[in-house]
């Protein structure tokens, strides 16, 4: 694994990222985990270490909000197929009828891809605002991969399970999994610091860096999860072992397959339930993953991968917005980091 480690030395000697923690395991085991450079370089310097708790960005999707929509889709409160406009009523005029809980695993909703709450007042519930915006296509008819899609969804699971999104990730999913470092709106760890804030006027460091989670409080479905690679290891473990972890079945061998099938066929993005695919053209996952690879990325500069063709998945958290969110090295090195260590594992 020597290329790999001195790949990632030489881009954070570089500058081209702080620091990152790398995690890869193949066929169920551990092949190497190791850290690289600083959780935080401003206003002082502190070594990354592979305990680092990093602020997930959009990972938040798969970890959470995707895992506890599957549950409630196993236990049929949910269907596939369920209008949005149940939970939600103000979804009932304009084509946003037509949107189902499948259009928002999707990003088939045919919603923008974004929208600054954090610029507007708290006057009427998110959800209704998001019913006042218009589609940009036709629900099923176009991938737009959008936050409020999964904003959406955190608030259906809430009023299907009538508790807090917190809540049930913690009694669901965190505590069976024993993601004990992974948490909304954490008070305590050692972070990896990301951006500088000019409201706060200092650089993040245990606050999400995504501005409509922090305006949301802290806990969205799009983002605003902290944790750490260890955690996201048991996590990847449960998804690869389809629902099963630790002797329990937490959820169906057929929804976790059926999530990481292609669901777009025929449109512009190869989508599965929440996943991103292997798709044609660049791929963060690089050239050498199969097309039956499956993923997701955050913005903060988080990503995970996996590959069922030969069990290889892959853990790559960085903290890459802490030089400013303008730093876009972290696109060439994803797919770079992820075509050597696709060679190097070859014949693990």
């Amino acid at each position: 694994m020597k290329e790999i480690q001195d790949y990632l030395q030489r881009e954070v000697d570089e500058r081209s990222l702080p620091g990152a923690v790398l995690s890869i395991s193949k066929k169920g085991k551990s092949c190497y985990r190791n850290a690289f450079g600083y959780a935080s370089v401003y206003p002082e310097k502190k070594r990354m270490t592979t305990e680092t708790m990093f602020d997930l960005a959009s990972l938040t999707k798969v970890v959470v909000t995707l895992p506890l929509t599957l549950m409630l889709l196993d236990k049929q409160f949910l269907y596939l197929d369920t209008k949005v406009s149940r939970f939600l009523p103000s979804f009932q005029n304009e084509g946003k009828e037509a949107i189902t809980i499948h259009h928002l695993l999707t990003h088939t909703s045919g919603l923008k891809a974004h929208h600054p709450f954090y610029h507007e007042e708290r006057a009427s519930s998110i959800p209704d605002k998001i019913a006042l915006m218009p589609l940009l296509a036709f629900p099923g008819k176009r991938v737009i991969y959008s936050d409020l899609n999964f904003i959406l969804l955190h608030h259906i699971i809430e009023t299907v399970t009538k508790t807090d999104l917190t809540t049930f990730a913690n009694e669901q999913l965190f505590t069976p999994l024993n993601m004990k470092h992974t948490s909304f709106s954490p008070t305590t760890g050692p972070f990896a610091s990301t951006e500088w804030d000019e409201s706060r006027q200092q650089y993040l460091h245990g606050v999400v860096h995504d501005e409509n989670a922090r305006y949301f409080g802290g806990v969205s479905g799009h983002a605003g999860l902290f944790s750490t690679m260890s955690d996201l290891a048991s996590y990847g473990q449960m998804i690869e072992q389809n629902g099963f972890y630790n002797g329990n079945q937490l959820i169906s061998e057929e929804i976790i397959k059926k999530s990481k099938q292609i669901t777009t066929e025929g449109l512009n993005e190869r989508r599965g339930l929440g996943w991103m695919l292997k798709d044609h053209g660049y791929a963060s996952c690089g050239d050498q993953f199969t097309y039956f690879s499956y993923g997701h990325t955050g913005f903060t500069g988080t990503s995970m991968w996996f590959d069922p063709m030969d069990g290889l998945s892959v853990i790559f958290l960085t903290n890459r917005v802490h030089y400013g969110r303008e730093n876009k090295e972290i696109i060439r090195i994803r797919a770079e980091l992820h075509d050597l260590i696709k060679r190097k594992t070859e014949r693990i």
